[in-house]
């Protein structure tokens, strides 16, 4: 994790930004960094595509800390779910330009395989956030997610 982000994070702490504990959230923040220094270096892509895909990259995280601010798990659920669109959305985006040759192989190997790597942990987070839906169906009033930040990292 980058040192600015880890000095942001220490910083101004309550219980409506536990998300910035949760490794999805900090993996979407560096993902949507790798994308938008990535994209700068290209210079043959239309200033409107590159919009699209910023959107896209950046919304991933923002769903994730709005689906926690809302204290709801079925809302949280639906949020990450959200959240997975984006990332899809977004997966499709750079490999088209791939495709297209606007980005070469290598680019979008390493892209892939950060992309690849929250994709899986968002599923398995919505999974065990499924099951205690199904379980309890509550979410902590005391505004923890102890079990979640345990299980996943902070």
């Amino acid at each position: 994790m980058p040192e600015l982000l880890k000095k942001y994070l220490e910083m101004n702490k309550n219980i409506n930004r536990g998300y910035r504990k949760l490794n999805i959230w900090i993996e979407a923040i560096e993902l949507n960094s790798y994308v938008k220094n990535k994209l700068r270096e290209i210079k043959t892509v239309p200033y409107k595509v590159k919009a699209d895909i910023e959107s896209s990259i950046f919304s991933v995280g923002s769903n994730i800390a709005e689906g926690y601010c809302r204290r709801s798990l079925k809302e949280y659920i639906n949020f990450i779910n959200i959240a997975l669109g984006s990332l899809g959305e977004n997966y499709s985006q750079i490999f088209s330009l791939m495709v297209s040759d606007d980005i070469d192989e290598s680019w979008f190997n390493d892209y892939d395989k950060l992309h690849y790597s929250l994709e899986n942990k968002m599923i398995s987070f919505n999974k065990a956030n499924i099951d205690k839906l199904n379980s309890s169906g509550e979410w902590n009033n005391d505004y923890t997610i102890r079990e979640m930040i345990e299980k996943y990292g902070e």
